[in-house]
């Protein structure tokens, strides 16, 4: 940068406001000539100064906090402090319809959203004068970042490794729960003795007598369970996924040829969780699923959105967090050129860069890829390449891996894009996993302890020395997008959040029968982890 090149340093909101002029080259020289002589590092207060005193540097538009609101400007929905059977109770369930049920308070006043952005108005870099001087006080980390990380090659020794590494961890977490015995120990075991094994899921079938038969799979060998269907544990056998680890006991056959079992324990997260908050008020906001680039991209809603940002309203919010889906992509789905209005990827980062300066400069954002991103499809995926990152320079967002544990203020939140919450719902029951209710599926991924428990099937798993997709730490919350709907709630004091999307229902998701729920901006209150969620369409 050409402050560095003179000596200078700079903070994050001096370099927003210098990027919000009309000549930034010319503000910089004006900055130089207006600080003191004895300076190192240019503040937001300098470009300030600088502005006001030197004519000849103009920043454009006014777009600060104190702006009123334009049509079109968010409606508050009902927060998730409830637990479902609070909900249940109250006569309210968090997922369902935002526009019919008690989820929104009111119709959103709205004007027509636009089929296309072809030719959008410039947009200024905001004016973020009037925040709060609370941006030394952010705290933000992130601990499984892969990105150059990557170690796998496709070679059948990867596959071996990454599953060996998933055994070994979820199996820790079993232990002190069954005294587990290795399967080739329990082969060698008499028969009617007491025993538990530890394994991977290697296969679940009914018999003829309906009864079901799973078999399990540690580092030593196999060995088959059965589960009566009159059995009270007969319930879970419909929530077992392949590949995904769990425990059984129960006695062994006379024969000790089978494990009759008693009980099934997944790795789960514990009922006594107790989770951690920030030290003051301050709140994230969590979206998902922008979608740059499509026709049914809803630029007014979010522009609606980052208007509000800037208002007092929403100034306590000083985290983003965006998980996946940032541009619709290319090529993803049969026909999808004929619903883009920007057929060029790097032209979609590009405008989504410039959405992306509308809103506040001095916010922490954090973007992890999703399967519409121009990543890798196999989870996990690191972040975007350095061509692109370039083009997603606004407000020094943290790009960083899919999943990511990010840490804020003091709260854990594993952000997931989403893709295995389609196998979820596809395998369990719709009573246990629905697109309706979709933080209920993650519920099921966080009992398994997984992100995306199941190989083989809708989401593509790549093959690493270490299962970056299991959830080894408990998280505070969980932020997922992909399916594109609405929904959440507490399991065992994780709040599941999936946040929605930015997009119009396209013409590929009426054939496939999606409803999105578009528009809407859960903002956690990290000091509570209350939630309230605006709708801004």
């Amino acid at each position: 940068m050409e402050l560095t090149e003179r000596g200078y340093n700079a903070d994050r909101e001096a370099i927003t406001l210098i990027a919000g002029t009309d000549d930034p080259h010319a503000t910089i020289e004006a900055v130089v000539e207006h600080v003191p002589a004895d300076t190192l590092c240019i503040t937001s207060d300098h470009i300030r100064a600088t502005i006001e005193s030197d004519p000849s540097v103009s920043t454009g538009s006014d777009r600060s906090r104190n702006t009123p609101n334009r049509e079109g400007s968010p409606v508050e929905t009902k927060g998730s402090e409830k637990s479902d059977t609070e909900r249940e109770e109250s006569g309210s369930t968090p997922g369902s319809e935002p526009t019919s049920g008690p989820a929104s308070t009111s119709e959103p006043e709205s004007s027509p959203q636009p089929k296309s952005e072809s030719q959008p108005e410039p947009r200024a870099d905001p004016d973020t004068s009037d925040r709060p001087a609370s941006v030394d006080r952010q705290s933000l980390e992130v601990a499984n970042d892969m990105t150059g990380h990557s170690t796998g090659t496709g070679e059948y020794a990867d596959f071996v490794r990454t599953f060996r590494d998933r055994y070994e961890r979820l199996s820790k977490i079993l232990r002190g729960r069954v005294n587990h015995r290795p399967a080739s120990a329990i082969a060698e075991m008499p028969g009617g003795s007491d025993a538990a094994m530890i394994g991977l899921v290697n296969d679940v079938r009914s018999t003829r007598s309906g009864h079901w038969l799973v078999e399990l799979e540690d580092t030593t060998g196999t060995f088959p369970a059965l589960i009566m269907k009159d059995k009270g544990i007969a319930d879970v056998v419909d929530e077992i996924l392949l590949d995904e680890c769990i425990a059984v006991d129960g006695t062994l056959a006379d024969d000790a040829g089978i494990l009759f079992a008693d009980a099934v324990h997944f790795p789960d997260v514990p009922r006594t969780f107790q989770p951690s908050y920030a030290d003051r008020h301050v709140q994230a906001a969590l979206i998902s699923d922008v979608h740059v680039g499509s026709q049914e991209f809803m630029r007014d809603a979010w522009e609606s959105f980052a208007d509000w940002l800037h208002t007092e309203d929403a100034s306590a919010v000083e985290y983003l967090l965006l998980a996946g889906d940032m541009v619709e992509g290319v090529g993803v789905y049969p026909d999808q050129d004929e619903e883009l209005d920007i057929v060029d990827i790097y032209e979609q980062y590009e405008r989504f860069s410039e959405h992306l300066k509308s809103v506040p400069g001095d916010l922490e954002i954090v973007m992890i890829p999703g399967n519409h991103d121009a990543v890798r499809l196999a989870e996990p995926q690191p972040a975007f390449d350095e061509e692109l990152r370039d083009l997603m320079s606004a407000h020094d967002s943290r790009i960083v891996s899919n999943p990511a544990a990010v840490t804020v203020e003091g709260v854990s939140v594993l952000m997931y894009h989403g893709v295995s919450l389609d196998e979820v719902i596809a395998e369990l029951p719709a009573d246990k996993a629905s697109y309706d209710d979709p933080h209920k599926a993650m519920y099921h991924l966080l009992k398994k302890r997984h992100v995306a428990p199941q190989f083989g099937g809708h989401t593509r798993v790549a093959p690493e020395e270490r299962d970056h997709l299991v959830i080894e730490d408990v998280p505070e919350v969980f932020h997922t997008g992909h399916v594109h709907k609405l929904g959440w709630g507490k399991y065992h004091n994780v709040l599941a959040v999936n946040s929605g999307c930015w997009q119009e229902q396209t013409d590929f998701q009426k054939s496939v029968n999606i409803d999105p729920d578009c528009g809407f901006a859960p903002i956690l209150d990290l000091d509570t982890l209350d939630m309230t969620v605006r709708k801004f369409a």
